[in-house]
């Protein structure tokens, strides 16, 4: 049989097991999810210029893209997200919430700069961003 004390120690330890376990359920990385629609020539582009790489980038590491259209039934844990109205809309989003967003698709470098804006505001990210340098075609000088 276990003493009142034993049994005080074991509910603390598993309410600390459910505490942390809950936490870990609870906390979603971050994503950046685009909002596009079929016959957009700009979500074309942007697949064309920067999804062929995103996932091999620092940026797409830190935040994976995730495609939804903007006719179908949005998930569950998009409904809390402002209005779409343009495509394609990147919304990045850390733990159900939204950090920050870019509208439409403004070109391949003025994306980088947007998105490396949007990714500052995340915790932990207070530091320029590198991946400038580690992205194919960017900052190689051209020959003259």
């Amino acid at each position: 049989m276990v003493s009142g004390r034993g049994v005080s120690l074991i509910f603390r330890l598993a309410l600390a097991l459910a505490l942390l376990v809950g936490a870990a359920a609870a906390a979603r990385p971050a994503e950046l999810v685009m909002f596009e629609q079929a016959f957009c020539e700009w979500c074309e582009a942007w697949e064309e210029e920067v999804g062929v790489v995103y996932d091999k980038t620092d940026e797409g590491k830190r935040a994976p893209v995730r495609r939804v259209d903007i006719h179908s039934q949005r998930p569950a844990d998009l409904r809390g997200v402002k209005r779409i109205v343009f495509t394609p809309t990147f919304v990045l989003m850390e733990n159900g919430a939204e950090v920050g967003r870019i509208l439409g698709y403004p070109g391949e470098d003025h994306f980088w700069g947007l998105l490396d804006r949007i990714l500052k505001r995340l915790p932990g990210e207070h530091r320029e961003s590198a991946a400038l340098a580690a992205r194919p075609g960017q900052g190689k000088e051209k020959k003259k």
